[in-house]
């Protein structure tokens, strides 16, 4: 499985990412999909545009998309958090989510996505995947034992490890509540350093 952001790019310039990359479906896990300063980057605009370019696309935003609270969470159960780790208020919200049904039996289908004929790449806005949820998703995915790999230009991809303040519970699901005392998840070029990859050059 692969991640991307759209960032700024053109469409033509995301196509041609991932077709280099051999993804040839996008997952889109915007739970907003749409853009007022990237019009082409809309849900509407990209259900055409890109299979015009040879890559199939699907919305997921609903079941797998960003921007949680803590109702999206009542699944997981009644209490304070099993993620105290995460100093950042939305990964920890989708933390939360993450434990929820609704996300688990969506999280089922990614693997076989990406383990059939058309290789997937999840798809966000944010270019920097230590900056959006797809981290944790890619977390998700590693632990149920997927290759995860970011995308983030031409020349730089980069292979997805389980953070370094996560474990794998006795249902095989990540919990971020190592090292609590010690976390910098909040600082993302620290945070990206200390689990042995080093954020691209701006």
């Amino acid at each position: 499985m692969f991640t991307i952001g759209h960032g700024t790019r053109t469409t033509e310039e995301l196509a041609g990412l991932l077709r280099a990359a051999g993804a040839a479906r996008v997952i889109d896990v915007r739970r907003y999909p749409a853009s007022r300063r990237h019009p082409h980057f809309s849900r509407q605009e990209l259900e055409h545009s890109l299979p015009a370019l040879r890559v199939a696309y699907e919305w997921r935003g609903e079941e797998l998309g960003g921007r949680r609270t803590r109702r999206d969470s009542d699944g997981a159960g009644p209490g304070p958090t099993r993620h105290p780790a995460w100093r950042n208020a939305s990964f920890g919200a989708y933390a939360d989510y993450m434990d929820t049904p609704a996300f688990r039996d969506a999280l089922e289908e990614l693997p076989g996505d990406a383990a059939g004929e058309e290789p997937a790449a999840i798809m966000c806005a944010e270019t920097l995947w230590w900056r959006c949820h797809r981290r944790l998703i890619a977390d998700a995915l590693v632990v149920a034992g997927c290759e995860v790999v970011h995308i983030l230009d031409e020349r730089t991809r980069q292979r997805h490890e389980l953070h370094p303040n996560a474990r794998v519970d006795e249902h095989g699901r990540p919990v971020y509540d190592v090292g609590v005392q010690r976390a910098l998840l909040d600082r993302t070029p620290e945070t990206v350093r200390s689990s042995g990859t080093t954020p691209p050059k701006r």
